[in-house]
């Protein structure tokens, strides 16, 4: 056997598992039919339930084999095997356990010696279909089960898990049972010998892909292993015995998401594993906690995109049954102390999964006498927000003989108002505690006044906790334990552990470059400009010939000034920088926040950009809301204005309403820039002084990411890059360029790239007459076509010898991609040359080899292409069909020229909603409907059910799905969905006339 094969790898893990609590399984034993390993099944049952099996055998006799596998597959058919596995099955009144999971306690010695009797097995290479020959490198199984594939690469072979990933979109079919959803393996691990990911649901190209690695220098990756592979923690830890049965047992868990739609509830269901850094927490945590007891504060530094809600409801249960070594319960009660409302329901339904029984997770909604009865009752868990956080404090001092796990969830700060003078009045402070005069340049000095109504939940925490102890000593029955992902120094001092040198640390740490690198948030950093900057680079774009040819480009704002200071000036030069480049974004959904440095200074911004909206014309396409707390006194308002006399809607209902799509730029005042997630914020116009955590808090809220969203843009007019760069470095952990871009470099790099001799001229023109062409729709066969394009240049680059020119020529090509769409963001102009390479120059990018984890982790939005796409075709910014209009009709070379009646019907189906509705849906949302349809078009039920079917029967198996379809696209276009969801005649007229063009296109009468 070969050293570098991958036989040799795979042979590494079994032996591994083998001394770890697994043996070895036959692959013979495997039924493709079933889906299941019954011989282990039967055997598992006999042995461990005896008394259960006689019973069931005195009923059914010599079937009792055969009926008892039928009632498991049954049961695992309509619950699932996570609940069959956890919960068992019951046949004629007898119930069997289908796993013996390891009590908190060893209290039970009889519940110890059936957790023994699990039998886990690795197989390796499984033959699990009927159909054909294919089989996976290797199955776990519990007691017969199958709860685990693994596909396997390695590097030494010139494969990687990106090998395997492809692997099992391609060959490894859904209706199998072993890759069905939810019905019998629970994950599948993409692996090699560096690097691992994980999926719980098998799903072809739309297979959702997440990375199960440690990190490495605070990035994505594997730190390298003196002992061995990179990536062997998953097989020696994760996958050890009483490891994967306490995953199996207390984390994995369905995550349901209900709509109703016509009388009928339809499902969006998601399978939740735990990240690494997520298990990596919560056992860590759990484990310092049962060794040295309560009495201890713990700090999780966990960015955003980290799955803080998860990870909160697994410590929340795991703190809650933890016993130590004598078998004494370590806490009485947990108590989680957040501003999330969706973690209530979560926790509540996630622990449900876990115990089978209601009433563990006690929320308080009313009082602080609920608290109080909730905490003197024992409750396991209780879930109550951060105003009550005080009372909490107080209600445990009385009640010292217990001992208690407080998490504290600091990612929702107080947005401002009312709560937050409250918060201020319970700790007997009247002033704010991160204040200061605010030095902005602007001709009204009343601006300058810092009237923050917010109140930092940091610091409501820290005070009060510091306060208690010097009240009172450290309390030895009282532990904390507080997430957020940009702790400030002091949170650092009061919750952080010592290192070495004394210095304060998180506890446990997923840091923001992490996040980054692996695709959960975006580098909202990457575009970030000050206004000089910007300036400057705007006027080299509008006086360039070579760059703006055609001298489309208008400027944006007028640049009366290098240093606009009215706000006259640097409203119309975010408006019109809004209007020409950011409306654009994201299929025209994107949003726009301004920060403004008071309450005064928003309010008089909203009233500005509301007569320039006016004086413009613009009000169809832009409007504007403004948040700030309390009144504002001002010369046209001397009794004072609040944020809902200005907007028309409630503060509750601000943030719902800006969600709409008629809403484009949401201007605020100390307000939102903390918790306040909104994925379609893509730019972000800042007015205030910015620095440390704060300047880290509000630039972030551009950074959730959503489908077609590919990048953010920040226009500073306030601050410094160095000062926001050095912002950043504590909670980044790694530093960012700070050389300027130079348009004229787009020539020279492009100089540069031409001269490798790896794409032609031709091969990038004829991709762009197709790309670019209105009538294309973005199908699995045009992909293919476009790559026809593409795969040359790939070839040619495969044959450069030298790896180190193979390296120059990519971080070339990504560079001059970076930049063009960095300037592209400054000011729209027009190159038809490079607005061709550029989209060519992306695709190729996709197709070149990766060499490395951080390459591989840069997936791109194919959303996101198709949007830009569809923008420059709009804008009619690409003469593509210049004297060669015959050429553009044609498309004859690339083989898929559409009849102009197909693609009338689908922009009807727009023409016609918007007709009936008042809707201005545009081509990005004839893209959500395309997408929809190629996905029923492929559904090979759907197929037969409209062949064998006149249309208004049809409709039964139609309806369904149309919706399952819609639910699954649903983060793409929210729009589109609550309102077919929400407006009946509407939604039954798009499902109408969906249905009406699918069935005449299966049956190929269109």
């Amino acid at each position: 056997m070969s050293i570098t094969s991958e036989k040799t790898f795979e042979t590494a893990i079994i032996e591994s598992l083998l001394a770890n609590g697994y043996s070895e399984g036959n692959t013979s034993d495997y039924s493709a039919e079933l889906g299941m390993f019954k011989a282990d099944i039967l055997q598992f049952l006999r042995t461990t339930q005896a008394k259960q099996w006689d019973k069931l055998a005195a009923i059914h006799g010599d079937d009792v084999e055969n009926r008892l596998i039928q009632r498991l597959y049954k049961e695992m058919d309509l619950r699932g095997a996570l609940d069959v596995i956890r919960n068992g099955i019951v046949d004629y009144g007898v119930r069997f356990r289908m796993a013996f999971f390891k009590p908190e306690s060893g209290l039970n010695q009889d519940t110890i010696d059936l957790y023994s009797k699990n039998q886990l097995k690795v197989v390796r290479q499984v033959f699990y279909s009927k159909k054909n020959k294919n089989s996976v490198d290797l199955v776990l199984a519990l007691n017969g089960l199958p709860v685990a594939t693994l596909e396997l690469k390695n590097r030494f072979t010139g494969q990687s898990s990106a090998n395997a990933r492809t692997q099992y979109a391609v060959t490894r079919d859904n209706k199998e049972l072993l890759f069905t959803f939810k019905k019998r393996a629970l994950v599948h691990f993409a692996v090699d010998d560096e690097e691992v990911f994980m999926t719980t649901r098998i799903d072809g190209g739309k297979t959702y892909w997440l990375p199960f690695n440690k990190g490495y220098n605070f990035g994505a990756g594997n730190p390298p292993n003196s002992n061995g592979y990179r990536s062997d923690y998953l097989w020696r830890e994760v996958l050890a015995k009483d490891s994967w049965l306490e995953i199996i047992g207390r984390f994995i868990h369905l995550q349901v998401e209900e709509y109703e739609y016509e009388g009928r509830t339809h499902k969006k269901e998601k399978l939740i594993f735990p990240r690494y850094h997520q298990l990596d927490a919560v056992r860590s945590l759990t484990t310092d906690a049962q060794q040295n007891g309560a009495g201890h504060n713990y700090l999780v530094q966990h960015s955003a995109g980290s799955g803080k809600s998860n990870t909160i409801a697994w410590l929340s249960y795991r703190l809650s049954g933890l016993h130590n070594a004598q078998d004494e319960r370590i806490f009485d009660s947990v108590i989680v102390v957040t501003d999330r409302l969706v973690l209530d329901s979560q926790l509540q339904n996630t622990i449900y999964q876990f115990e089978h029984k209601s009433g563990v997770v006690h929320r308080i909604d009313k009082d602080s006498q609920q608290l109080a009865d909730a905490i003197e009752g024992g409750a396991s868990i209780i879930i109550t927000t951060l105003q009550k956080f005080p009372f909490v404090f107080e209600k445990i001092g009385t009640l010292p003989d217990r001992k208690y796990a407080v998490i504290i969830d600091e990612a929702h700060s107080s947005q401002g108002g009312e709560a937050s003078k409250k918060m201020k009045e319970v700790l007997g402070t009247g002033s704010a505690l991160d204040g200061g005069a605010l030095a902005v340049q602007e001709p009204y000095p009343k601006y300058a006044d810092s009237d923050d109504e917010s109140f930092d939940s940091q610091e409501l925490v820290n005070q009060y906790i510091e306060r208690s102890a010097s009240a009172c000593g450290q309390q030895s029955n009282l532990s904390f334990f507080a997430f957020t992902a940009t702790p400030k120094y002091k949170t650092l001092a009061v919750f952080g552990h010592k290192d070495v040198k004394g210095e304060p640390k998180p506890f446990h740490l997923y840091s923001m470059r992490q996040a980054i690198e692996e695709n959960f948030i975006l580098d909202v950093l990457q575009n970030y400009t000050t206004y000089q900057l910007y300036f400057k680079l705007c006027k080299a774009i509008e006086d360039d010939p070579k760059i703006n040819k055609k001298k489309a480009a208008q400027a944006i704002g007028r640049f009366v000034n290098l240093h606009p200071h009215n706000l006259a000036q640097k409203t119309e030069i975010i408006i019109e920088h809004f209007k020409q480049v950011v409306a654009s974004k994201i299929g025209g959904k994107a949003k726009a926040m301004v920060v403004t440095s008071s309450r005064l200074h928003a309010k008089r911004y909203f009233e500005e950009f509301n007569r320039y909206i006016h004086e413009k014309g613009y009000e169809q396409n832009i409007k504007v809301l403004v948040a700030f707390s309390g009144k504002v006194v001002d010369d046209n308002f001397p009794d004072g204005v609040t944020e809902p006399q200005l907007t028309g809607f409630g503060e509750k209902e601000l943030p719902v309403k800006f969600g709409d799509d008629e809403y484009k730029i949401l201007i605020v005042a100390d307000k939102y820039q903390t918790g306040f997630d909104q994925p379609l914020l893509h730019t972000m116009y800042v007015d205030k002084v910015l620095s440390g955590v704060k300047a880290v808090q509000t630039l972030s809220r551009l950074n959730r990411t959503t489908p077609g969203k590919e990048d953010t843009f920040i226009l500073d007019f306030a601050n410094d890059r160095q000062t926001i760069l050095d912002s950043f470095q504590p909670y980044y952990e790694i530093t960012a360029l700070t050389e300027e871009p130079e348009p004229n470099h787009l020539y020279d790099l492009k100089a540069k790239l031409d001269e490798y001799q790896i794409y032609l001229a031709s091969e990038v023109d004829a991709l762009a007459r197709l790309y670019f062409d209105p009538a294309t729709q973005m199908t699995a066969r045009t992909q293919s076509q476009l790559y026809r394009f593409i795969d040359p240049a790939v070839d040619r680059y495969g044959s450069i010898e030298q790896e180190e020119r193979k390296d120059e020529f990519k971080k070339s090509l990504r560079t001059w991609v970076n930049l063009y769409a960095f300037l592209a963001q400054i000011m729209p102009f027009r190159e038809t040359e490079f607005e061709k390479f550029y989209a060519y120059a992306k695709l190729l990018l996709t197709k070149l080899p990766k060499r490395d984890l951080a390459e591989a982790m840069k997936l791109t939005d194919e959303i996101a292409l198709e949007y830009y796409r569809l923008q420059k075709i709009k804008d009619g910014s690409i003469d593509l069909i210049s004297g060669e209009v015959g050429v553009l009709d044609g498309i004859s070379e690339a083989g898929i020229k559409r009849g102009v009646e197909d693609e009338l019907v689908l922009s009807e189906i727009i023409n016609v909603l918007n007709d009936r509705f008042g809707t201005e849906f545009d081509d990005a949302d004839r893209l959500f409907f395309e997408q929809i349809e190629t996905e029923l078009m492929a559904d090979t039920t759907l197929q037969v059910q409209a062949k064998v079917n006149q249309l208004d029967t049809f409709k039964y198996a139609f309806e369904a799905m149309f919706i399952d379809k819609l639910i699954e696209r649903m983060d793409q276009n929210q729009e589109i969905f609550e309102k077919i969801l929400e407006n009946q005649s509407f939604g039954s007229l798009v499902k109408e006339l969906m249905m009406k063009r699918i069935h005449a296109k299966l049956n190929d009468v269109l």
